[in-house]
């Protein structure tokens, strides 16, 4: 009788694992499954812009769409380098680009410090009001910016590219989260020994920090990298144009008429560089973001 029992018990078992198993099988696929179709969504457009920019002109203007080029054309990619002056394009928006985030980040830099290790009277209120800003939308600014760099006489320069955007609220929000982390009692041993803040700054925080400045540095390029409005208002002359700017009428022909192919040639020429970055440097951008803000 007892031998009857456990053979049933075993029984009962093996059903329970085999359903289990299961459902664990079913779970995983419906979620691989789910993961795919949100993968298709998001990589489709990509897709379409990679094999509009390898169609003719006539094909592209079918009035049933071909989801494959019946002839690859990269003799667009040709066309659309030079019609676009896309080498100057990258050299304007390079300069403002590095320019900007190395000058950025040395005010980040010192900022955060000041913010994590100084103290000074109102020093709470202040980086709370700073904080503040951050609830502002942009564009709101937008007014008082141009005004302001239209009486620097800063229109059309590199200038008005660089100075207005060198300081980021959040920036220095998420390298102070991160200097928090760094314990106190280096910071008194090296004041012990005589160091001076800008020795210790350099010398240890800045290697412990380095995960979050790296994702600070792609963060600032990508930003520079995508800008629009603002150059558009205030350098959008031949000598300063960004790479953004510069794509939106360069293939506008004299008819009026646009040649698609080829702007989107010029698009994905653009966009190589941004997705090279996020896919050899996503390690960095998270690992900085989630090294930040567990410390308030």
């Amino acid at each position: 009788m007892a031998k009857e029992i456990v053979t049933m018990h075993a029984k009962d078992m093996r059903m329970v694992t085999g359903r289990q198993r299961i459902g664990r099988v079913m779970y995983h696929t419906g979620v691989y499954l789910f993961l795919l179709v949100m993968a298709g969504i998001v990589l489709f457009p990509f897709y379409w812009m990679v094999i509009s920019s390898l169609k003719s002109l006539a094909e592209y203007r079918l009035s049933r769409p071909t989801f494959f080029p019946k002839v690859i054309l990269l003799s667009n990619y040709v066309d659309a380098f030079t019609t676009a002056n896309l080498g100057r394009l990258f050299l304007n928006t390079m300069y403002v680009g590095i320019v900007s985030t190395i000058l950025s980040l040395i005010i980040t830099i010192l900022t955060a410090f000041a913010f994590a290790r100084l103290e000074f009277k109102g020093k709470e209120t202040l980086f709370a009001c700073l904080l503040g800003t951050m609830m502002i939308p942009g564009e709101l600014f937008t007014i008082t910016n141009y005004s302001t760099v239209t009486n620097l006489g800063w229109i059309n320069t590199y200038t008005v590219l660089i100075v207005p955007f060198l300081v980021s609220v959040f920036y220095i929000y998420l390298l102070r989260q991160n200097f928090l982390q760094i314990p106190n009692e280096l910071y008194l041993a090296a004041k012990v020994d005589g160091t001076s803040d800008f020795k210790y700054l350099w010398k240890v925080m800045v290697p412990l920090a380095l995960p979050t400045l790296i994702s600070i540095t792609i963060l600032k390029m990508m930003g520079a990298w995508n800008s629009y409005i603002w150059p558009r208002l205030v350098a959008n002359d031949e000598a300063h144009r960004m790479i953004t700017n510069g794509l939106r009428n360069a293939f506008t022909e004299t008819s009026g008429d646009v040649n698609y192919p080829v702007q989107m040639a010029a698009v994905a020429l653009v966009s190589a560089p941004l997705f090279l970055v996020f896919i050899f440097l996503r390690k960095y951008i998270m690992s900085g973001v989630s090294r930040s803000g567990i410390k308030g």
